[in-house]
């Protein structure tokens, strides 16, 4: 479970203060998939930040009493000069699993080849996404967070990587940020709406599409 208890985060640009969290009050409960659904800069990745623990809410705080992954995909905390097997060991030993299980796990899935053992200053945007996705899903998290994951691969790797999560939420929990309402319905049970810095949560993702939906036509 966690639990977004009178969040605000506020930023200031351009001498101006915006408030994309404004007094949140929200459970996301243990072993559901709940969809994020909010229009361009309604403030989706700043609020998984702020649940992954990556950035700080202005007010208020969260809490869990369970496990989070840090977005999936996201490799921005990879060491350049180390191999993409190198980093991997790393956050094995980091998180506490079987460095040799999760270096096997990734080769494997991340299908880089001889670029598994290359410094990941040479990867591609899409080998570092594939590394980054495989690292995550090797992990056994309590709650998932989900950045558009649709966006790792070509359309055969994209089909694996939903097979594998698939997998990963039948027994945790996930929240996921998307602008595909197909992914959304393949993926989710319930949703919320980030809208003006509010969250409205609903117990049907249905219920949440089409309020999103609405707020796209004003």
């Amino acid at each position: 479970m966690i639990v977004c208890e009178n969040v605000w985060k506020t930023f200031r640009t351009q001498g101006k203060k915006k408030a994309v969290a404004k007094g949140i009050n929200a459970v996301f409960p243990t072993g559901v998939a709940v969809a994020i659904l909010g229009r361009n800069g309604a403030g989706k990745s700043t609020l998984m930040n702020l649940i992954a623990g990556s950035q700080k809410p202005t007010r208020g705080r969260i809490w869990s009493d369970g496990t989070i992954s840090w977005p999936v995909g996201f490799a921005g905390s990879f060491h350049g000069e180390l191999t993409g097997a190198q980093n991997t060991r790393f956050i094995a030993r980091v998180y506490g699993v079987d460095t040799d299980m999760l270096s096997d796990f990734v080769e494997d899935f991340a299908e880089l080849g001889s670029n598994f053992h290359a410094p990941f200053r040479t990867y591609s945007s899409g080998m570092r996404s594939r590394l980054a996705f495989g690292i995550s899903m090797g992990i056994r998290f309590d709650t998932y967070l989900v950045d558009e994951v649709t966006s790792v691969g070509d359309q055969r790797f994209k089909d694996k990587a939903s097979k594998v999560f698939h997998q990963r939420i039948g027994a945790s929990g996930a929240i996921v940020a998307s602008h595909s309402t197909n992914v959304i319905r393949d993926l989710c049970s319930k949703a919320a709406v980030l809208e003006n810095g509010t969250l409205t949560m609903y117990d049907n993702v249905e219920d949440g599409i089409a309020h999103h939906m609405e707020n796209m036509k004003k």
